[in-house]
C-alpha cells in the first residue's frame, strides 16, 4: 500500500472513536462570556490531553485575558506535529467557542449531549467547529501510528472567540507569537459548501449603516402639520436601490459576482396607526467588491441623503453599525489553494474552485496580516442552526483531504 492508502485505512478504522470525541466536545459548552457562556477552558483541556497522547509536540496555551470568563482568560492552543522538514508549516486552524443553542424548543434533543441519527452527528458545535477540527487531529493521529512522516511541519491552531469576533482568538495569537511564515499554507475549515469544491479565497467589504429620519410628528388626519419621516426614509430606501448601477461591476471570483446593498432591519416608530411619526430608524447591510472602496460608496450615500433632505424637509443622520474593508485576497494560484484542488481531486473526485464570497471569515485576520489562507470544507452548513449537525463521512472524508496535504511535496 502507499503512504496515504495506509493513512486513509487508518482513518476510517478511527469512525467510532472521532464520533465519541465528538460527543464528548460538544458536552461542553465553550459560549463566549459576551454570549452568556464560560469560554473555552474545559474542551481545551479535553484537546491538549488528547494532544499529549498523539503525538503532538511544543503545545502552547496562549492565554488571552478576559476578566468576564471564570478562569480569567480564554485559550488558544498552538502545537506542532514534525515532518521532514521545517522549512515551512502546513496549518489547521480550527475554532474551539460555540453559539448558543438559540431556542431550545426547536431542538430535537439537548443540544450539548450529542447524538448519532442516520449517519449524522447532532449538537451544537459538531459542524462550527468540530468537524474539521476533529478531522484535522485524526488525521495526524493517523500519522503517528502508521508511523509516517509527513513532507513538512504540521501546525495546529485551536483558537477562542470566533464566534464574538476574534480578539482574543487568532487576533489575540497573531499579535503575541510568530509562530506563523509568510511561506505557510494555512487552511481555515470555517466555510464550505455541499459537495466540498468551494475553496473561500476572497472576501468582500461589509458595510452595515443605520439611518435615522428625523421630521415632525403629526396626527395621521392633519399630514400638513406634521413631517413624515417614515415616507422620507422609504423615499431614501429607494433611492439607495440605485447604488447597484452605480456600482454595476462584476467579478467571476465571486458568489454572488456583483456588490449587494440591501435594506435590512426596520426598527418601530410610533405605536398607533393615526400618527405620522417623526423619526424612523432602518438599516443597510452593503458587501462590496474589493475594487470599490468603502468611502467612495459613502460619498455617493451622502449625496442620496441630501437629495431626499431638500425634498422632504427632512434631516438625515447614519452612522456605521459595522465596517470592515475586505483583506486583501489569497491567489487562487497560492500553494494552499492549489494543495487543496489537488486533494479534493483525489479524495472526493471533484474539481475544487477558488471562490469569493459576501460573508466574513477568520480567515481576513491572516490575510490582513499578509499571509495566505484559504477556507475549506465539506459541510452541510448548519451551523448556528437549532439541530446543527456533522455529516461523519464528511468528517472521515475532510480527514483524508487533509492527509493527502501533509503527504504533497
Amino acid at each position: 500500500m502507499t503512504k496515504l492508502e495506509k493513512i486513509t485505512k487508518r482513518i476510517d478504522s478511527y469512525r467510532d472513536e472521532m464520533t465519541d470525541m465528538q460527543i464528548k466536545l460538544c458536552a461542553k459548552p465553550s459560549i463566549s462570556p459576551a454570549s452568556g457562556g464560560e469560554g473555552e477552558v474545559e474542551k481545551a483541556e479535553i484537546l491538549i490531553d488528547f494532544l499529549k497522547k498523539n503525538g503532538f509536540s511544543d503545545i502552547e496555551v496562549i492565554k488571552a485575558p478576559d476578566l468576564d470568563a471564570p478562569s480569567g482568560y480564554r485559550p488558544n492552543i498552538l502545537t506542532f506535529f514534525r515532518g521532514k522538514s521545517s522549512s515551512k508549516t502546513i496549518w489547521i486552524m480550527t475554532h474551539t467557542d460555540v453559539v448558543p443553542p438559540g431556542e431550545l424548543a426547536q431542538w430535537r434533543g439537548d443540544p450539548f449531549k450529542a447524538w448519532v441519527e442516520e449517519g449524522k452527528i447532532y449538537g451544537r458545535g459538531v459542524e462550527d467547529n468540530q468537524q474539521d477540527m476533529v478531522a484535522s487531529l485524526y488525521a495526524i493521529k493517523a500519522f503517528h501510528e502508521e508511523g509516517i512522516e509527513p513532507n513538512y511541519d504540521i501546525g495546529i491552531a485551536l483558537v477562542a472567540d470566533e464566534e464574538t469576533g476574534s480578539e482574543k482568538g487568532i487576533d489575540y495569537v497573531l499579535n503575541h507569537t510568530k509562530a506563523f511564515r509568510k511561506q505557510d499554507l494555512i487552511i481555515v475549515p470555517d466555510a464550505g459548501n455541499e459537495d466540498g469544491t468551494m475553496i473561500e479565497v476572497a472576501e468582500k467589504s461589509l458595510l452595515w449603516l443605520k439611518f435615522k429620519t428625523l421630521g415632525k410628528q403629526a396626527h395621521g388626519s392633519t399630514p400638513e402639520k406634521g413631517i413624515n419621516s417614515f415616507k422620507a426614509g422609504s423615499f431614501l430606501v429607494t433611492e439607495l436601490n440605485k447604488l447597484y448601477k452605480i456600482f454595476p461591476d462584476k467579478d467571476p471570483l465571486f458568489d454572488p459576482s456583483i456588490s449587494t446593498f440591501e435594506p435590512t432591519k426596520k426598527e418601530s416608530n410610533v405605536p398607533n396607526i393615526n400618527t405620522i411619526p417623526g423619526e424612523d430608524i432602518f438599516y443597510m447591510d452593503s458587501r462590496i467588491l474589493p475594487r470599490y472602496t468603502i468611502e467612495e460608496v459613502e460619498e455617493k450615500i451622502k449625496k442620496m441623503i441630501n437629495n431626499i433632505e431638500n425634498e422632504f424637509k427632512v434631516k438625515i443622520t447614519f452612522e456605521e453599525a459595522q465596517k470592515a474593508p475586505a483583506a486583501p485576497p489569497t491567489s487562487a494560484d497560492a500553494p494552499v489553494a492549489q494543495a487543496l484542488k489537488r486533494a479534493i481531486k483525489a479524495i472526493y473526485g471533484k474539481e475544487g474552485k477558488a471562490t469569493g464570497i459576501g460573508g466574513g471569515t477568520v480567515a481576513a485576520l491572516f490575510r490582513r496580516n499578509n499571509f495566505s489562507a484559504a477556507c475549506w470544507a465539506k459541510i452541510d452548513e448548519t451551523a448556528h442552526q437549532p439541530n446543527e449537525y456533522c455529516i461523519i463521512d464528511n468528517m472521515m472524508g475532510d480527514a483524508k483531504v487533509f492527509a493527502h496535504i501533509f503527504l504533497q511535496e
